[in-house]
């Protein structure tokens, strides 16, 4: 018992309180901003070094639905011109919104229609896939549920079947394998259902969007209601962008 209660001591209050109003340290990698100033003649580092092509040139871009959030691009620039912040609202609504340019302040989805408010504004039911995922997206929607973030106290929680879910959260890059138990876990939540993804895998294949195992014919078949990105996404991300989704305060 009096172990207990000096490793109680020692870890100090654990939880967020205000999660609407958290701050991450300054090395947490959140959303990049781009300087508003001339690169060098032909110089392309940063494209080339990007492991998933998530940057395009003239003028920078940076896509932030296949972006890793590896400082890569931000070392090798002579210019200084991209810069990861640590603001950790990077979710929205429509996949277009996730293209970074130098005019890019700060990004977040638009209110849910009235009938989503409705719905979902107080109580909201997610079935989580892993849809061929590493486990790092994973582990971090696992720690929604901890003392630390209690995503509960906002009405939003993770279930065990699909017909117990107000809509589904898909993790990793879409394997061929889980073609059927996608699109059956998706059946089975009644009407009407939201589908979020979480971390670049999801939204767009990753580092894995070139291989032969992966198949996405789900994403074009139905439609993407919020776009979670990161390797992997903060949880404060997740919820923060939900809340601000649901127009809840």
């Amino acid at each position: 018992m009096n172990d207990a209660i000096k490793i109680r001591i020692l870890q100090g209050d654990p939880i967020v309180h205000d999660v609407r109003n958290a701050k991450l340290p300054p090395l947490f990698r959140g959303l990049p901003t781009i300087a508003d100033k001339e690169c060098s003649t032909e110089c392309n580092k940063c494209a080339e070094v990007c492991p998933t092509n998530a940057i395009k040139l003239n003028p920078v871009q940076i896509d932030l639905g296949l972006c890793v959030f590896c400082p890569l691009c931000e070392e090798v620039c002579p210019e200084k011109v991209i810069h990861f912040t640590n603001e950790l609202h990077t979710t929205v609504d429509e996949r277009k919104k996730l293209i970074i340019t130098k005019e890019t302040k700060s990004i977040k989805p638009e209110a849910a229609s009235e009938k989503i408010r409705k719905y979902f504004g107080k109580s909201l039911k997610l079935r989580q896939i892993s849809a061929g995922g590493c486990n790092g997206c994973e582990l971090e929607l696992n720690a929604l549920s901890n003392v630390n973030f209690d995503m509960g106290r906002y009405g939003i929680e993770f279930v065990a079947s699909p017909r117990h879910a107000d809509g589904i959260v898909i993790t990793g890059p879409l394997t061929e394998n889980m073609t059927n138990a996608i699109e059956l876990c998706y059946e089975a939540v009644p009407n009407p259902k939201i589908i979020i993804l979480f971390g670049a895998c999801a939204i767009s294949g990753g580092i894995f969007q070139n291989s032969e195992a992966i198949q996405r014919k789900f994403l074009e078949e139905n439609k993407i209601d919020l776009y979670i990105p990161g390797c992997p996404p903060h949880p404060l991300t997740f919820i923060n962008g939900l809340l601000d989704w649901l127009g809840r305060k």
